[in-house]
């Protein structure tokens, strides 16, 4: 300050430009590393996200091969059935004229029957594990939405952030951050759902 009294402006302004451009700076540093920080969160959880809609997919996928196979199975035991009840009939057939049954076609008879109760489990156990692998595949199908959700929510952090930077304004920053908590709360919750 010199002597005489007076203020030197100049100083003082260069001094306020000084701090406001620091002050600037350290914000667009704290902007940088808190945006940089929820696209390293969004990659981490974006891949999640594709890889539990691919295990849904293949789970599905599995689970209709079990209801094809199991459908094959009806099919044969229908048909073991048809052949039942036809040497069924033959039987009927012989001894309503008198004749009596050749010991052939009684065991053919029981033979198909046996056959479609081992078809009946088969097929059921077959059903089971199709169901349980739908319900598998639904599950990762919830939790691969609210992945989706969590990556948008962290995709519009990260733009708000880009709006911070460029605006120079908290509000904004701030906007951001609470976005992007709540991505990654979002995906944490579906992490362990």
């Amino acid at each position: 300050m010199p002597e005489s009294g007076e203020v030197d402006l100049e100083h003082i302004h260069h001094t306020i430009e000084h701090e406001a451009h620091a002050r600037s700076d350290n914000m667009l540093r704290w902007i940088s590393l808190t945006t940089a920080i929820l696209a390293a969160v969004t990659a981490v959880v974006s891949l999640q996200a594709g890889t539990t809609v691919n295990e849904a997919l293949v789970l599905k996928s599995d689970a209709t091969t079990l209801q094809a196979q199991a459908s094959d199975l009806w099919a044969y035991y229908q048909a073991k059935g048809i052949k039942g009840a036809v040497a069924a009939a033959r039987v009927t057939s012989l001894v309503a004229v008198g004749k009596p049954a050749p010991d052939s076609l009684v065991s053919q008879e029981k033979r198909y029957k046996h056959e479609q109760d081992s078809i009946t489990t088969k097929a059921r156990e077959l059903e089971h594990e199709r169901d349980a692998k739908g319900v598998e595949a639904a599950k990762l199908l919830r939790q691969h939405h609210h992945f989706a959700g969590a990556v948008a929510l962290l995709q519009v952090s990260i733009a708000l952030g880009a709006v911070a930077a460029l605006t120079r304004r908290r509000s904004a920053w701030y906007v951001s951050l609470a976005a992007g908590l709540i991505g990654a709360l979002l995906a944490a919750w579906a992490f362990f759902t």
